[in-house]
């Protein structure tokens, strides 16, 4: 039933000024509403909700990510524009933050504002 639904994700920030450019300026997401409850962003086809929150406990793990056709190319235009690319112990990336996976899907990932781990992953061709 919901297969054929649209995604609607969720993000919570508890620097919303911060968030606001970060994912419309940085990104490139179009703003779509601004509440006092959240910032609405269009992704492609989906909506972003970016929660207005009191505090945020940045999880170790991805908490959003977006399929690319080519992470080089995204990879260069988001450190342009002073994007900062994580680095992992143990995970062996090149000198750009990509790591490629063993059945060559390459990954990239960098934080929101409040350190949420956010992905970019060109899957394997």
């Amino acid at each position: 039933m919901l297969n054929n639904s649209t995604l609607v994700a969720f993000i919570a920030t508890a620097k919303p000024l911060d968030s606001a450019r970060f994912y419309g300026l940085m990104l490139g997401f179009k703003p779509v509403e601004d509440t006092p409850f959240a910032t609405v962003f269009q992704s492609g086809k989906n909506m972003l909700r970016v929660q207005k929150v009191q505090a945020v406990t940045p999880q170790p793990f991805t908490v959003l990510g977006w399929s690319v056709r080519n992470i080089v190319a995204e990879v260069d235009e988001l450190t342009r524009k002073g994007v900062v690319f994580e680095r992992f112990p143990g995970i062996p990336q090149d000198n750009t933050g990509v790591w490629s996976t063993p059945d060559g899907a390459k990954v990239a990932w960098f934080r929101d504002p409040d350190g949420n781990i956010l992905s970019l992953t060109q899957p394997a061709r």
